[in-house]
């Protein structure tokens, strides 16, 4: 006999009535049809005057719909380059640093541990 007995048996939850909440796939076929309609097409959206739809996985600008200056767009992207590798250059920075901090570390815990020794060393011979 167990010492505390099994005592514990929780209940089974009753199945559940619907997997989904949305009422759609309750509906036929031809009332999805005329409720969704046959071609759905791509999803677009129009996004501070400029419109975008949804190709292969991306966002791309409808052809012509482009307001953006070209200049503004090439002088956008040399910046995010610049900034890039001023990124890049900081992370290079960051990581000598912290190989230089944890040379000096090694070092000076080496120091320690040899003028821990000295000092024993020294008493020993008073």
């Amino acid at each position: 006999m167990p010492l505390f007995g099994n005592t514990f048996s929780p209940k089974k939850t009753p199945p559940r009535k619907c997997a989904s909440l949305s009422n759609l796939n309750l509906l036929d076929r031809s009332t999805r049809e005329i409720e969704l309609g046959l071609e759905y097409g791509m999803p677009t959206m129009n996004l501070a005057g400029q419109s975008l739809k949804f190709e292969n996985g991306q966002w791309v600008t409808e052809s012509g719909s482009f307001t953006g200056d070209r200049r503004e767009m090439q002088r956008l992207r040399k910046r995010n380059q610049q900034l890039e590798e001023e990124n890049n250059l900081l992370r290079l920075k960051v990581d000598i640093l912290l190989d230089m901090l944890s040379e000096t570390t090694a070092e000076s815990h080496l120091m320690e541990k040899e003028l821990e020794e000295l000092k024993s060393h020294s008493r020993r011979r008073k």
